[in-house]
């Protein structure tokens, strides 16, 4: 699926987006038919409410849209695709009522509107095309919408069709797209190439663990994105309860978003030197499946005892993050489904990001707020080091207690992330239930936030 902003070429109706506080004072400014036809038809400015008014001849004249009030808005993360969804088939051009400063936000919720994940059965979805504002920045705004369809087929798709040999097929197709090179290291060749945490994790499924490797750009700061690619997570010999593993198929969540983030970056041609590592692996259960009690030694010579087989996406990414450290990258940024404990602190709709920069993290956190896709900071609280040093080996891969799990998961990370300056996201990457612009289902977290606020992370 490919979304795009109509041809301006096209003909279109005009659509007066009006606010409910705004309404009476709009209606008393209309003539005396338009008056009677919207108090007619009960329109009133609501959240979501759309009315057509017709002309003289009884075709579609203007079209209005609800942008109800300040408190409901700020509750919707799309507001204008409330109605977007509501509106009749055809084409519509934004006349009034957006603010300037929210129409790039709208924008992208609108054409988000389209999305539907319709791979095994057919799906409805919005079908009210827009004409680009002039005031936008239209390509952009298409290629951060393409990049969340790629996000969002990603996650959605189940570990049946989404292994980690189709997740390696995903990443090389983006990689031939937009002229990057690409290299994969599998099975028994990651311990060849001193990757034995990947391998340890991934060696009981029946597809061997792999890492994916991409390669775009030949000048500028380097960024690397390191993706988790945990393609279903039984949690091991610790195995997950039913209702735990329910949701495992997008355990690929980092891996995903990395993706998505490296199409907007390629596709905007951004001036950078782009490298994205994915450690695609499946934790399953089989003979040779890695034990509780056991002690791995990481790329990096760091020995890490296994407390639970079920926090394993920290593994694989430790063996990727020191590869990264290893390239002297300007920026490193990893994003993975990691752990529960984020989701008990800031729920399902926040991002939480760590860095030691508060320069990236205030850059960040405002490139956020402009473009709907919502962050919050937590702290590498260091005093919590000492939770993850189990005395036995160099670090613990599930510190006991129970408590701080998304902060010592991260402190975890940084110890390979070495002299690298760098950023890590716990998100959750899915939608629980349908909301304007969001279909439930697989979901992009933090990767508009961070293409907003690379130009002044990295001096682009």
């Amino acid at each position: 699926m490919t979304l795009s902003f109509a041809s301006p070429n096209e003909p279109a109706l005009p659509l007066h987006v009006i606010a409910k506080d705004d309404f009476e004072d709009w209606l008393q400014g209309q003539p005396a038919q338009i008056q009677s036809w919207v108090t007619t038809n009960g329109f009133s400015g609501a959240l979501g409410q759309v009315l057509l008014i017709p002309a003289a001849d009884g075709t579609p004249e203007i079209a209005l849209a609800g942008y109800g009030t300040k408190a409901k808005r700020s509750r919707k993360r799309f507001p204008l695709a409330a109605a977007a969804e509501a509106l009749p088939k055809g084409t519509y051009r934004i006349a009034s009522g957006v603010p300037v400063e929210a129409l790039a936000m709208e924008c992208f919720g609108w054409l988000m509107t389209v999305y539907a994940f319709d791979r095994y059965a057919s799906q409805s979805s919005a079908s009210a095309a827009l004409i680009a504002p002039n005031e936008i920045d239209a390509a952009r705004i298409e290629a951060m919408a393409n990049a969340e369809v790629l996000t969002r087929d990603l996650v959605n798709t189940p570990a049946s069709d989404m292994g980690p040999d189709q997740l390696q097929a995903s990443a090389e197709a983006l990689a031939k797209e937009f002229g990057a090179s690409y290299e994969v290291i599998v099975g028994d060749a990651l311990l060849d190439r001193n990757f034995p945490m990947i391998h340890a994790v991934g060696r009981a499924a029946e597809q061997a663990p792999r890492l994916i490797e991409m390669n775009w750009g030949s000048s500028g700061p380097k960024l690397t994105l390191v993706g988790k690619g945990v393609c279903f997570d039984t949690g091991g010999l610790d195995l997950k309860p039913a209702a735990a593993m329910g949701l495992m198929k997008k355990d690929m969540g980092g891996a995903a978003n990395v993706l998505g983030l490296a199409r907007m970056i390629m596709a905007l041609n951004l001036p950078l030197q782009l490298r994205v590592l994915i450690p695609a692996v499946e934790n399953s259960v089989a003979g040779n499946a890695f034990r509780p009690g056991d002690i791995l030694t990481s790329r990096k010579g760091l020995t890490v005892e296994i407390n639970n087989t079920d926090a394993e996406g920290r593994l694989v990414l430790a063996d990727a993050l020191t590869l990264a450290d290893e390239g002297s990258p300007d920026l490193v940024i990893s994003m993975a489904t990691l752990t529960g404990a984020a989701r008990v602190a800031v729920g399902a709709d926040l991002a939480p990001f760590y860095t030691d920069d508060d320069g990236a993290a205030d850059a960040l956190t405002r490139a956020a707020r402009q473009v709907a896709d919502p962050v919050w900071r937590m702290p590498f609280h260091e005093p919590y080091e000492t939770l993850i040093e189990p005395g036995i080996a160099d670090l613990d891969n599930a510190p006991s207690g129970g408590f701080a799990g998304s902060i010592t998961a991260a402190l975890f990370l940084r110890r390979f992330a070495g002299d690298s300056r760098y950023m890590h996201f716990d998100i959750y990457s899915w939608q629980r239930s349908k909301e304007p612009g969001r279909s439930k289902g697989g979901l992009g977290q933090g990767p508009r936030a961070l293409l907003t606020a690379l130009p002044e992370m990295l001096g682009l």
